[in-house]
């Protein structure tokens, strides 16, 4: 197998920068708010049988005034794969279930309605082969097309910037992966979602690498704008319900169809930091 470690040690730097500037923004929007919230830090270390560097992260916490729930996690971990498992995994296989992953993942609930949800997450993976994946989408309980319009207009100008087809690509790509079929619905207005953006040398790499930088960048100079846009806008009790209806479907998507939440759970990876994504409140009816 091909040595990705300095590759895999750049992307982990990459996503402990990006949650450090994420982490920091958020704070100062709190901060205008009135708020003294901050992210509150957990640490934690996986475990898997044989293996004396398993490997990690951090999973970061912050319920405030603005945010009412926002959880970014940064995690690098290495192993193998059950063998069954490993058969689903690019790159992997049973008789080589061997695999690092590094990446960030993000998704904050906000208090007042008329904010939208959003998550967030780039990483990179390596098993007989390497590739980037990743993305990012927007998801209101109250939409507005204002907001829908200026986060696609920005994603697609990171997208655009690295390929010419890579934004019709990967928007179709969420609109397809971010469906709820026993809902018949989209989980919310869109994004784009990439995955499998292999390098198969250093040259694809710094390709994929740069790609994946983009994003993260696009993701915080949309989402930061549109929660300045919204966050001081009335709401009500009915708005807040439909919010809580909303977010139960949210929740539906990530513990029956996200495959991050099933990739947490089948490397040995922390509950928590996993279900991160749930919203503090949802309703159901």
């Amino acid at each position: 197998m091909t040595d990705w470690t300095n590759q895999t040690e750049q992307a982990r730097a990459w996503f402990e920068t990006l949650r450090d500037r994420i982490c920091a923004a958020f704070e100062a929007i709190e901060r205008e708010a009135g708020s003294d919230a901050a992210f509150d830090y957990t640490p934690w270390q996986r475990e898997e049988e044989g293996n004396d560097n398993p490997g990690g992260g951090t999973r970061g916490v912050m319920k405030g005034k603005v945010f009412e729930k926002v959880g970014v996690n940064v995690s690098t971990v290495h192993g193998s794969f059950a063998p069954q498992f490993a058969a689903t995994i690019n790159g992997a296989s049973a008789e080589h279930p061997e695999f690092t992953a590094t990446g960030i993942s993000l998704v904050a609930h906000m208090a007042n309605p008329h904010v939208p949800a959003v998550h967030m997450n780039t990483r990179f993976l390596t098993t007989q082969t390497s590739w980037f994946g990743g993305g990012a989408d927007l998801n209101p309980p109250i939409p507005y097309d204002e907001d829908t319009q200026d986060f696609h207009a920005t994603l697609r100008s990171a997208c655009d910037a690295h390929g010419a087809d890579y934004y019709d690509r990967f928007s179709k790509w969420a609109d397809e992966y971010f469906y709820i079929p026993h809902r018949e619905v989209h989980r919310g207005v869109g994004g784009i979602f990439y995955d499998h953006l292999e390098c198969g040398d250093l040259a694809g790499f710094d390709a994929n690498f740069a790609f994946t930088r983009a994003v993260g960048e696009a993701f915080l100079d949309a989402y930061l704008r549109i929660v300045r846009r919204r966050m001081d806008q009335p709401w009500d009790a009915a708005d807040r319900q439909q919010m809580l209806k909303w977010r139960g479907r949210y929740a539906e998507f990530n513990l029956v169809y996200d495959r991050g939440t099933l990739f947490g759970l089948k490397t040995g990876g922390n509950v928590d930091a996993i279900l991160m994504s749930l919203p503090p409140e949802a309703a159901w009816s």
